[in-house]
């Protein structure tokens, strides 16, 4: 009988310091025997929204790199994701205490830094790549597309694709209603998104549910909702700074997963440096809630 491969992984929940809340993580501690078909369908056996193969190296190239991790969805790998990010961070941090851990994406290094304080479960932050702003959307053509009313969007902020490794369209929805009853049509979407140069829609609301929130969020896509979208909180943390949402440097909470009974909390802050938009950081807490062997 053949010798089965053990692959040990862990089950995070991102975003959240309350098991069965926030964003599920499935994390594979060593995939270097793993090949890219391999990994892509073990996250399709996952089910999750991402699942992360962290690949160890030597120590001297990980203090330079950082550690080498892999991202899968159900259906392709992603240069860069959030809470796969954070996540990951956290399962690689285990009880060492370590200030800071560095991972090595397909999008370059991220690093991830960690703040304790007494009684307070782990925060951690990542700093993601620098925003590249997209185009400014037409409304019309965003409702057409998504099957939204037109007078479902909120006139007074701008429909606008940003990426800090992935591209998103963050489209302000008028109200707390509009957004909790949110319909989209999928393939509409799909279509438009791929004329259009973004990913997937990140749709907000200025009202709110939890009062200290800045933004309510949802964001729907293949593999059905987010509960909490890292990436794109991270572009939106530009947008807030850049149309006068957020200031400067101000850490805000960006509510999320609540229609999904997935509550996620995302801190978000970004910089405003002539004219420019930059350091943009993302944090959050996370728990372990399982931890298993797949057999190959």
């Amino acid at each position: 009988m053949a010798t089965k491969q053990r692959l040990a992984m862990a089950q995070w929940d991102v975003f959240s310091s309350t098991p069965l809340e926030g964003n599920s993580l499935a994390v594979f501690s060593d995939a270097r025997a793993l090949s890219d078909a391999q990994m892509q369908l073990i996250a399709k056996e996952m089910n999750l929204s991402e699942t992360t193969f962290i690949c160890p190296r030597d120590a001297d190239t990980e203090r330079e790199r950082g550690v080498r991790v892999r991202i899968f969805t159900v259906q392709e790998e992603l240069p860069f994701a959030g809470h796969p990010t954070l996540g990951t961070a956290f399962a690689l941090r285990g009880d060492t205490g370590a200030t800071e851990i560095a991972l090595e994406l397909n999008v370059g290094k991220v690093p991830v830094r960690f703040e304790d304080a007494a009684a307070q479960p782990s925060f951690g932050e990542m700093t993601q790549i620098d925003p590249a702003f997209g185009i400014q959307h037409d409304r019309d053509a965003v409702a057409r597309a998504t099957g939204l009313r037109v007078e479902d969007l909120d006139s007074s902020l701008p429909i606008e694709t940003v990426s800090t490794g992935i591209a998103y369209t963050i489209v302000p929805l008028k109200s707390l209603a509009v957004i909790q009853k949110l319909r989209v049509d999928l393939n509409g979407a799909e279509e438009y998104m791929r004329k259009t140069g973004g990913k997937f829609f990140y749709f907000v609301s200025r009202e709110t549910v939890d009062p200290a929130a800045r933004l309510h969020a949802r964001m729907l896509f293949y593999n059905g909702e987010d509960p909490a979208t890292g990436s794109a909180a991270g572009c939106t943390a530009a947008w807030m700074v850049a149309h006068g949402v957020a200031e400067s440097d101000q850490r805000v909470l960006i509510e999320q997963g609540l229609e999904m009974l997935r509550p996620s909390r995302i801190f978000v802050r970004a910089s405003r440096r002539d004219n420019r938009i930059v350091n943009v950081r993302v944090g959050g807490n996370a728990i372990e809630v399982m931890r298993a062997e797949i057999f190959l």
